[in-house]
């Protein structure tokens, strides 16, 4: 089925408030300029993770000196608290969080799946405990379009199910269950605001990966999605899954890998055509005292940084690397002040949002292999 083919492509179709172009293409490594209501995205990009209408640790003025253009926030959080009919009568989650720039809301179907033994899932959607108070819920398509209205991201994600890596049975299920919740979140959007992405599963199956992207393909969307992947698979077999879908995916849309945030992941993934990454990862490492570098990570609990002036990286050129030594990270940490975590985060995306803007500008000089080499031969 050819990429408009599908009866419902027309209606995935948005107005021209939202577009994507490939400025330049090395190999299959794009950069691109993706257009939205709150601004344009450049691609290569990594989205910052404010789970619950905040990036932990860091406040939207810190997001913007770090030069972080999308934002992601989390349906299934937001939903039960403070509830998404709060935030749109605080003006949507732009104004709620005074965040100017583009963001991102995922369906809320990650979280869901991940309850394991505290949800049922049937045809029509997902029954499903509160994690916060125990109390019961029901997700279906219908439901996760008009929450993520009410949020007003400038893109939203289609609800699906994620499943795990090997089960070929449940993947197949899961797949075509997931199709069918799309074609239903296209019937429910009413915002024309909003772009609405599609999801590609089928776990490391690569004939699963390859029928889920033409399906996704052909409804015409904005943007496409790659999700279920980095839950548990090697990544020789997230790469292998990225090969396949981007042979099919349309080159003329965005393409997003969700939750992928390693350093080596980015590249593997802008070598393979991919374009919008997120993570919780920085933020989280930062948390558990952690410092991301492109040669490794730094644990600051460590005793051998107790005297050592040097910055977490010598090369880099952070709030947190200009003014502060490993020795003074490490006393933060030990006296448990907030402020580790704060200090950390800042260096840890900007890490990430440093090697987005670098890749991006390799692949406009047409270096990308030999820049992705020099860096993972650090």
């Amino acid at each position: 089925m050819a990429a408009s083919d599908h009866p419902l492509a027309e209606q995935g179709r948005e107005k021209p408030i939202f577009s994507f172009e490939v400025i330049a293409q090395d190999g299959r490594a794009r950069a691109g300029v993706l257009h939205t209501p709150h601004g344009d995205i450049l691609t290569p990009v990594f989205a910052p993770v404010g789970t619950q209408a905040t990036v932990k640790a860091i406040t939207p003025a810190q997001l913007e000196e770090l030069g972080a253009s999308l934002v992601l926030s989390n349906t299934y959080h937001l939903y039960l608290r403070p509830g998404d009919e709060l935030v749109a009568e605080m003006g949507g989650l732009h104004r709620f969080m005074n965040w100017p720039r583009p963001m991102l809301t995922d369906s809320g179907g990650f979280q869901v799946f991940s309850l394991a033994e505290a949800r049922k899932i049937d045809e029509d959607g997902v029954t499903f405990k509160s994690h916060i108070d125990g109390s019961q819920h029901r997700l279906t398509p219908e439901k996760s379009i008009a929450i993520q209205e009410n949020l007003g991201a400038d893109i939203m994600m289609a609800f699906d199910e994620c499943a795990p890596p090997y089960d070929r049975e449940y993947n197949q299920r899961a797949m075509q269950r997931t199709h069918a919740w799309l074609e239903r979140c296209l019937l429910a959007k009413t915002r024309p605001d909003q772009a609405l992405f599609g999801i590609v599963q089928g776990g490391v199956f690569p004939d699963l990966r390859a029928e889920s992207a033409r399906f996704v393909a052909s409804l015409d969307l904005p943007g496409n999605a790659i999700g279920g992947l980095s839950v548990g698979e090697s990544k020789e077999e997230m790469y292998a899954m990225l090969d396949v879908v981007e042979a099919l995916l349309p080159a003329g849309k965005p393409r997003y890998l969700m939750g992928v945030g390693a350093p080596d992941d980015l590249l593997n993934g802008v070598l393979r055509g991919i374009d919008i990454f997120d993570c919780v990862l920085p933020t989280r490492l930062a948390r558990h005292n952690a410092a991301m570098t492109l040669t490794g990570r730094l644990n600051l609990v460590n005793a051998s940084f107790t005297h050592n002036q040097r910055p977490i990286d010598e090369n880099c050129a952070c709030y947190t690397c200009r003014n502060f030594s490993r020795a003074y990270l490490r006393h933060l940490i030990n006296a448990k002040e907030m402020l580790s975590a704060t200090l950390l985060s800042i260096h840890n995306l900007h890490t990430l949002l440093e090697l987005a803007r670098q890749m991006r500008q390799a692949i406009l000089e047409a270096r990308f292999e030999s820049f992705m080499k020099t860096i993972l031969m650090k």
